[in-house]
C-alpha cells in the first residue's frame, strides 16, 4: 500500500470515531442500511461507550436510528450521561430536520451535529445553519451509490430513490459554503466487512480537496484504517469491527 502524503494530513490530526448506533435503547448495526437486518450488541449504550473512553478515544459518532426513520431525535439523556461521565467529544445525528434540532443538540452536550438526508433534500437551509451555528458545529454525512455510468449518486427515501443533485454538485457547494466535516459512506460497503472504497475518497479529495473528509462504512481491519489516512481522508468512522472485537480502540488509535 504506497502511502499518499497530502497537506490536510499533515497539519491536521487524523481522528478515529467509534460508531454506537441505537435502536430501542439497543446498540446495534445495520447491514446496508436496512432495518430488517439489525444485529445487536448490547443493551447498555453508556457502559460500551464508557469502554471507548477508557481506551483512549477522544470522539463519538453517536446515531439515533430510531429518529433517523421517524424524525424526533431521542438520545438526548444519553448525550447528557456522555457529557457529564466522559471526556468525549460527541458527534451525532439522526432526524434532524429543523433548526431547533441543532440548538437543542448543540445545547445537550454535542460537539458537532450530523445532518444526512436534509442536506440532500434541503441543502439551502443546513448552508444556512452553517452561517448560523458555524461551520464546524456540523457535519453533513452524505451516503453515496455509484451508478452504472460511474456517477456517485446521492440516494433518498430508504436509499430506494436518487436525488438530482449528484455526490460532486453538493460536496463541491458544501465545500464553497465553508463546510469543515464531510462524512461519506458507500453504501455497498456499509456493514458489510468488505473494506473501505478508497476509490471514494481519492475522488472526494480531488472534487472538494478543502473538506475534511470521514471515511465510513466497511472497515474489518487496522490496515484499513491506515489506507484510509493514508488517501487522505481526516478521520475514520469504527462501527461493526470494534463491536466484534476485530481490533480495540487503542490498536486503531494507534495506526
Amino acid at each position: 500500500m504506497a502511502a499518499v502524503s497530502t497537506d490536510l494530513c499533515q497539519a491536521q490530526d487524523f481522528l478515529a470515531y467509534p460508531a454506537i448506533d441505537i435502536r430501542d435503547g439497543r446498540v446495534v448495526r445495520l447491514a446496508q442500511g436496512d432495518y430488517a437486518r439489525e444485529t445487536r450488541y448490547g443493551d447498555d449504550p453508556l457502559a460500551v461507550i464508557r469502554g471507548y473512553a477508557e481506551q483512549g478515544a477522544r470522539w463519538l459518532h453517536l446515531v439515533d436510528l430510531d429518529a433517523a426513520r421517524a424524525g424526533g431525535y431521542t438520545l438526548t439523556p444519553l448525550l447528557r450521561d456522555i457529557a457529564a461521565t466522559t471526556d468525549l467529544q460527541v458527534q451525532t445525528g439522526g432526524g434532524v430536520r429543523v433548526r431547533d434540532d441543532v440548538a437543542r443538540l448543540l445545547d445537550a452536550g454535542a460537539s458537532r451535529v450530523v445532518i444526512g438526508s436534509l442536506a440532500v433534500r434541503e441543502p439551502g437551509l443546513v448552508l444556512a445553519w452553517l452561517g448560523e451555528f458555524g461551520p464546524a458545529r456540523i457535519t453533513v454525512a452524505l451516503d453515496t451509490r455509484q451508478d452504472a455510468g460511474g456517477v456517485w449518486r446521492l440516494p433518498v427515501h430508504g436509499w430506494t430513490e436518487d436525488a438530482d443533485a449528484t455526490l460532486d454538485e453538493l460536496a463541491a457547494r458544501f465545500e464553497r459554503a465553508g463546510l469543515v466535516h464531510l462524512l461519506s459512506t458507500d453504501i455497498a460497503r456499509d456493514g458489510m466487512l468488505s473494506g473501505p472504497n478508497l476509490d471514494l475518497y481519492r475522488h472526494l479529495r480531488a472534487v472538494a480537496p478543502g473538506l475534511r473528509v470521514q471515511a465510513s462504512g466497511g472497515v474489518r481491519a487496522l490496515d484499513d484504517i491506515a489506507a484510509a489516512r493514508a488517501q487522505g481522508c481526516a478521520g475514520i468512522v469504527l462501527g461493526r469491527a470494534l463491536l466484534e472485537g476485530r481490533f480495540s480502540v487503542a490498536e486503531a488509535l494507534s495506526c
